[in-house]
């Protein structure tokens, strides 16, 4: 990560890509952040390991969590989004 708000993430055609940090959260012993691209508006949900390795969530459960954890901060306005 290079700012405090910030990752640096590989995508699909290997170009690095800064994303903005929307939030971080642990839930059923997983680790989990949010982040959006400062282009667009999607937010995209992977875990996370003390290593600082990502996986993208694909698990429809995890997804559903990470949905309503983002809808309850913007519904409480402590993110902007």
């Amino acid at each position: 990560m290079s700012e405090e708000n910030t990752i640096v993430v590989i995508d699909e055609n290997g170009n690095e890509v800064e994303m903005e940090i929307v939030l971080t959260f642990e839930a059923d012993n997983k680790k989990f952040v949010l982040f959006k691209n400062f282009e667009d508006d999607d937010v995209y949900a992977y875990t996370y390991d003390e290593d600082g390795n990502l996986e993208a969530v694909e698990n429809e459960e995890d997804l559903d969590i990470c949905a309503e954890v983002l809808n309850t901060f913007q519904d409480e306005d402590l993110i902007d989004g």
